[in-house]
């Protein structure tokens, strides 16, 4: 899956406020990190609309989105990106940087 982190970008208030209201539409809040937080498991319709939601905050408020491919947690019950073999295997592979090049998982 797709684990996005959101970092807000200073504003005056009415901006500021305009900017956390798109943010909380499809993320939420990380006290502890002060970053807003969503993860993706599929690039189906809602998946393309979280993109596009950040993409939008991005260009018009200036925060930043960093996407980092992560291994699936237990309790996730949503999509994952395993219905799309390649993607899931590349996601894969990202998630696990201490495997040697060429090693594959054990099914």
């Amino acid at each position: 899956m797709l684990e996005v982190v959101i970092r807000t970008a200073p504003a005056a208030d009415p901006q500021w406020q305009e900017q956390l209201a798109r943010l909380r539409e499809v993320a939420s809040y990380d006290p502890d990190t002060q970053t807003w937080q969503a993860r993706l498991g599929a690039l189906d319709l809602a998946g393309v609309q979280v993109m596009q939601t950040l993409f939008d905050a991005a260009r018009i408020h200036g925060t930043e989105v960093c996407l980092t491919p992560v291994a699936v947690p237990a309790y996730w019950n949503g999509p994952t990106f395993t219905q799309s073999p390649d993607v899931a295997a590349v996601l894969e592979a990202q998630a696990d940087r201490g495997r040697p090049l060429g090693q594959l998982p054990l099914a």
